[in-house]
């Protein structure tokens, strides 16, 4: 079976195997090595987003090789005199996914290598335009995109050349970030009524909506509701306020309820109540709900008085006062089976903790909880006992008790922490986390541990150690308490690695 895999026999296969590859950079590279077949299928997947690689832009000088002529006297008079190599393939038309704010970071800190120069930021423009123009002349058609419109959004000739309705007209993510101040925004503006007539095939859509001036709101909420109207089946919508704006004089979230029978997943941001937002939460196909400093008192009623399939919910809030944790444990007890993802995170803290660790034990098919932040009382290791299905567990806490018994409490949660749990992150706002205490009791078969501050290093470091022989599960550890000594006496056991490249997110 093997052979014939490299030896291009079985095509198809071979491009599944290798799509599935298309975050594993490394993995995609050895395949390019193997053989020629391999190459010709695995460059194509390795070259669709490579903005998104946290390494030096060097494979930028690889597009501008393509450029014409008279683009590259553009490149010249920026300062910018080099040689481009030679290049197999063509990879300006294997683009995919083109995240602006990425490709001008990257085109900065690859101009920068090759120019000082004071208008440095007029040759990054520059420079990033004649990319996207030569994305859009290779015939490359986008499946995401991601546009921040007060920054760089390419001149306007870009987006009237007669191919762009073709680069367009396959995108399915689409993530738009506006606000008036900015030398680019006329051009952004274009660039949404083009997306308004040359695609229809969008499932996830993003909004986010900052500082806009009065003249140029009503248009650009005209656009939104018109690229809402024109897709076919959009299924993830999220709509995120950098300011309090007036949610009824904008159109956006009554427009969505032409979606309303492929809408899965709404995540809402600084937005007030509505009703035609209340008519959305009751759709019967929604399954994702999340909330971010909203109205949590009004939006729950839908959910609590119709029979919601929703399985993951993620409420984010300034403050859980009593109501509000009330309600949502009404909601718990009468759909927790359903609930699978559950993330309930207050800056200032859940009043009625109580009221809602009970009805935590009622759901029974949570594989992810995240909850911040919480008193450790007797109670958290009777809840934790009842969520047996659980396999991603977030807890931030503080506590009451005096030391002794408070340790005690943390090696009882040690203890009932179930059997399917692969990712723990433990963390207490106060100066000890306790963590030793965990470690050394818990039996969970962890995979990822990120942990706050312990008083004793090297005890944490005997006891990761421990169970890393103990279980021989544990992958990666991340932990507040940075401690090279801690990294060094670690090596050869568990790998520490950057908090954003180890956390579960909701």
């Amino acid at each position: 079976m093997a052979s014939k895999l490299f030896k291009g026999d079985m095509p198809e296969l071979t491009e599944i195997i290798l799509s599935n590859l298309n975050n594993e950079f490394y993995s995609l590279y050895s395949c390019s090595l193997v053989n020629r077949h391999l190459c010709q299928m695995s460059i194509p997947i390795l070259w669709q987003d490579p903005f998104s690689f946290n390494k030096t832009p060097k494979f930028i000088s690889r597009y501008l090789s393509s450029l014409e002529d008279d683009e590259i006297s553009i490149l010249y008079k920026c300062g910018i005199n080099i040689e481009f190599p030679q290049t197999l393939f063509h990879y300006a038309r294997f683009i995919k996914v083109l995240d602006f704010p990425r490709l001008v970071e990257k085109v900065g800190q690859w101009s920068n290598l090759r120019n000082n120069n004071k208008s440095q930021r007029r040759i990054t423009d520059d420079i990033s335009n004649l990319l996207t123009k030569l994305f859009i002349k290779s015939g490359a058609t986008l499946i995401k995109l991601h546009v921040l419109v007060s920054r760089f959004i390419g001149r306007p000739i870009i987006f009237t050349l007669g191919r762009n309705e073709h680069f367009f007209s396959r995108l399915q993510d689409v993530s738009v970030e506006i606000e008036s101040e900015g030398s680019y925004f006329i051009e952004g503006i274009r660039l949404l009524k083009i997306l308004t007539t040359t695609t229809s095939k969008i499932h996830t859509l993003q909004f986010k909506i900052g500082e806009i001036n009065d003249c140029y709101k009503q248009q650009v909420y005209y656009l939104f509701v018109n690229i809402i109207r024109s897709q076919q089946q959009l299924r993830r919508f999220n709509l995120i306020y950098d300011i309090e704006l007036e949610m009824k004089l904008n159109g956006i979230i009554p427009a969505l309820e032409c979606q309303r029978n492929s809408l899965q997943e709404i995540k809402i941001s600084n937005c007030d109540y509505n009703l035609s937002l209340e008519k959305l939460i009751k759709s019967k196909n929604l399954e994702v709900f999340r909330m971010s400093y909203c109205e949590e008192y009004r939006l729950l009623k839908p959910l609590i008085n119709n029979h919601c399939k929703i399985s993951t919910l993620e409420i984010i809030s300034f403050d859980l006062y009593e109501s509000v944790v009330n309600q949502l444990a009404q909601y718990l007890k009468k759909s927790g089976a359903l609930l699978q993802r559950l993330k309930l995170d207050s800056e200032e803290g859940i009043e009625s903790q109580t009221s809602l660790l009970e009805a935590l034990m009622t759901c029974s098919n949570l594989s992810y909880l995240y909850i911040s932040p919480i008193i450790f009382s007797a109670q958290v290791p009777k809840f934790i006992e009842k969520l047996q299905k659980l396999q991603f567990f977030t807890l931030k806490w503080y506590y009451e008790e005096t030391e002794d018994e408070q340790s005690s409490l943390v090696m009882q949660t040690a203890k009932a922490l179930p059997t399917t749990l692969q990712y723990l992150e433990w963390d207490s706002f106060q100066s000890d986390s306790y963590i030793n205490d965990l470690i050394s009791h818990c039996e969970a078969p962890l995979k990822k541990l990120i942990i706050g501050e312990s008083y004793n290093r090297d005890k944490t470091k005997e006891e990761l150690i421990k169970f890393c022989l103990r279980k021989q599960t544990l992958k990666y550890i991340n932990t507040s308490c940075p401690d090279l000594n801690l990294k060094k006496g670690l090596e050869g056991y568990v790998e520490m690695v950057p908090y954003d490249q180890i956390v579960v997110n909701c």
